[in-house]
């Protein structure tokens, strides 16, 4: 991407991350069931990740949110542009409570370094960045398919106290630093990792090739790990941020981490980006070096 093209885009989106948030959230539900009805592929996934998972009790219930999802998946897409290009006091201010700081806190002056987990629940851009606004993350992201994307991810999402760490054997080492600081780094452990960097474990009944990633990173250090999700408010209210302390050993296993990505999950599910296809298979070649 040029430096035109960029300023352009940015400014661009920009314009869209300032117009309010519950017009923001209108037209990310919009464009969920623009989605929704225009793929056969998407929906069915969809509607075969809720219904396979057993996490409603009856077939209103399945519908009601099935419904409330697919309008829940276009509002992340949507709010991203928000999150990304609003400034730092804006996307600090939608943050209207942060349950289990004090645990945050109480982490920070151990000085072991802490590792939060943030699954592809409600607003997951936003957790990083509220956090990078009080103390320094390293958070690792994946390299887009499409080039031209990157700077306005890079642009999007270091700032603040907040630095990128490529998914490869470089970045991996960056977030070693960082916890070896004492700081935090932010990882999506539902994200399907490369062939060679997961194992096979059952999520919601289902077999999902999970990364071993963050359990090596928690045995390796001794770092606290915490689950966190950013619950999106209704009418554009803004977020609550939810962050929960993961027991010592807690996530030893693939199949453990499923379960407290599960745990959290259930804990808002018509939020979850349940069209994300947690169960393919992996036959793309590993970059990160062994």
């Amino acid at each position: 991407m040029s430096d035109l093209s960029f300023k352009i885009a940015r400014f661009l989106l920009t314009l869209l991350a300032y117009i309010p948030l519950f017009i923001n959230h209108a037209l990310g539900a919009f464009l969920g069931w623009l989605v929704y009805l225009g793929s056969p592929s998407y929906a069915r996934r969809i509607r075969k990740n809720i219904e396979q998972s057993h996490i409603t009790q009856n077939k209103k219930s399945l519908h009601q949110l099935i419904r409330s999802n697919i309008a829940a998946s276009g509002k992340t897409v949507i709010e991203t542009f928000a999150i990304w290009f609003r400034d730092d006091k804006a996307v600090f201010n939608l943050v209207k409570a942060c349950y289990g700081w004090e645990r945050v806190e109480r982490a920070v002056k151990q000085g072991k370094g802490l590792i939060f987990l943030t699954p592809h629940l409600g607003c997951f851009e936003v957790t990083s960045l509220y956090y990078g606004a009080l103390h320094p993350m390293t958070v690792l992201y994946r390299q887009p398919r499409h080039a031209w994307l990157l700077p306005l991810i890079t642009a999007g999402r270091q700032r603040s106290g907040v630095t990128l760490a490529p998914a490869n054997a470089l970045g991996i080492k960056q977030l070693l630093r960082a916890l070896n600081r004492g700081e935090a780094i932010g990882i999506l452990p539902d994200q399907a990792p490369f062939e060679g960097e997961g194992e096979w474990a059952p999520f919601f009944g289902r077999p999902a090739y999970t990364m071993t990633l963050a359990s090596k990173l928690a045995k390796k250090t001794g770092a606290q790990v915490f689950m966190a999700f950013g619950e999106r408010l209704n009418f554009g209210r803004g977020y609550n941020i939810h962050i929960r302390p993961i027991e010592d050993g807690a996530i030893n296993t693939t199949a453990e981490l499923n379960t407290e990505i599960e745990t959290t999950i259930r804990q808002c599910p018509e939020q979850y980006l349940w069209g994300y296809d947690r169960y393919k298979d992996r036959h793309q070649t590993s970059p990160v070096s062994r």
